[in-house]
């Protein structure tokens, strides 16, 4: 090997470890969840009247 050589893999090698030399940093599971309702409200869910429906049924 020539210098030219084991100076162009001296500077591979540093980019390398300048890249791939140290561990990214942990994620909370915290910050991996999302929280969100699963449907959306529906306003003619609670719309029913019983008084009403009482009303039209009994009389």
């Amino acid at each position: 090997m020539s210098r030219k050589e084991v100076a162009v893999d001296a500077v591979a090698e540093a980019a390398r470890r300048a890249r791939f030399g140290a561990l990214p940093e942990r994620i909370r599971l915290e910050d991996t969840v999302e929280e969100r309702p699963a449907s959306a409200p529906d306003p003619a869910k609670d719309a029913f009247n019983y008084d009403e429906w009482l009303v039209r049924t009994c009389l």
